[in-house]
């Protein structure tokens, strides 16, 4: 991966700042010149995937040089639009449909092919299902232990990462070569995406063969905000009884607000809502400025997803619930009664 005078300076490097002073800072050290990092970057379609550019915050943090990746067809587009991003030097893209869907079969030794060539030191990807169905398969091409869903950087080699759902901060050094990440959206906000001026050069190709074949995919369709990067959602719980009183209830509320609709596990579970709404642990994880529930009690699972929103505010009738622990506004009530009237005020606004 590395030459053996690479290694070396790097451990001297990591001496060094052991015995620096405290004031000293990792982006002028002599090891972050040495740190580089690629950022794997998602797309569809031939449109950039603003979600993923949080690996490149992440990576800002890191210090040394910033390299995004982005693979498929019709990717040239894509790396133009990503080269415009504050914070990357470069962007290596490979041109070949063969990678559109992002399987990790063929895509993991693409990636692998391009690490070896750019020498890097840490690869960021989003926690997302990109990432960790891709990001787990370059660990073990590269022999390295890959750290997952990291919400903080501490140095080049030390990460935070929540686990058993949010309710406890595991802190994880690691002393890999090189060091395989998914990083939390939700911790790492986008960076600026114009006034950036990356150079484009095209990266290598395996064209490993794959032995997957992505037959086809059903897609929800919706005119409203996506639910990962949403600045308002408004969920609903196993308190709405019924996928009727859910699609009655819900997408009106959501309408009157601008919203993105979510839902519970437990309302997934029950034919609700499509699973593609589920906010929690095994969902998606959302931070928005807004997060409006109706019917949700409030389980460990759930609020793994969702705590790190800005307002929390929910509409339960049992006063004891746990989702009233760390709403910011709560409101004890029967939902089918109170989310109506909620939505005509709303809408009278």
């Amino acid at each position: 991966m590395f030459s053996v005078a690479r290694q070396s300076a790097l451990r001297q490097a990591r001496t060094q700042l052991r015995f620096a002073q405290p004031t000293a800072l990792l982006r002028h050290s002599a090891l972050s010149r040495l740190l580089s990092t690629l950022a794997v970057l998602e797309q569809r379609d031939g449109k950039l995937n603003v979600s993923s550019l949080a690996a490149i915050t992440a990576g800002t943090k890191l210090g040394g040089s910033i390299t995004a990746f982005v693979a498929g067809s019709g990717v040239k587009t894509v790396a133009d639009e990503a080269a415009k991003v504050k914070g990357i030097e470069k962007i290596i893209y490979v041109e070949n449909g063969a990678y559109d869907k992002g399987l990790p079969e063929n895509f993991a030794p693409l990636l692998v092919e391009n690490i070896k060539k750019g020498g890097f030191t840490h690869i960021l990807a989003g926690h997302s299902a990109f990432g960790k169905n891709l990001m787990p398969r370059v660990a073990a091409l590269l022999d390295s232990q890959q750290i997952s869903d990291i919400t903080e950087i501490e140095s080049e080699d030390t990460f935070v990462r929540p686990i058993y759902a949010g309710n406890a901060i595991l802190t994880v050094q690691s002393s890999d070569g090189i060091k395989i990440i998914t990083v939390r959206g939700t911790a790492f906000p986008s960076p600026e995406v114009e006034g950036g001026s990356a150079t484009i050069e095209e990266g290598v190709d395996p064209k490993a063969d794959s032995p997957t074949e992505w037959v086809s995919e059903d897609l929800a369709k919706s005119d409203r905000p996506d639910l990962g990067s949403a600045d308002k959602v408004v969920s609903g719980g196993r308190g709405l009884k019924s996928k009727e009183e859910f699609d009655r209830l819900m997408p009106p509320l959501a309408d009157a607000l601008g919203a993105a609709i979510g839902a519970s596990r437990a309302a997934v579970d029950s034919g609700f809502a499509d699973n593609s709404l589920q906010v929690g642990q095994t969902g998606k994880n959302v931070a928005p400025q807004l997060y409006l529930c109706a019917g949700i009690s409030g389980a460990i699972q759930h609020l793994a997803g969702m705590k790190d929103s800005k307002v929390i505010a929910a509409i339960n009738k049992d006063p004891d619930a746990p989702i009233f622990q760390v709403a910011d506004v709560g409101l004890v009530g029967d939902l089918f009664d109170k989310v109506p009237e909620l939505t005509e005020k709303l809408k009278a606004q």
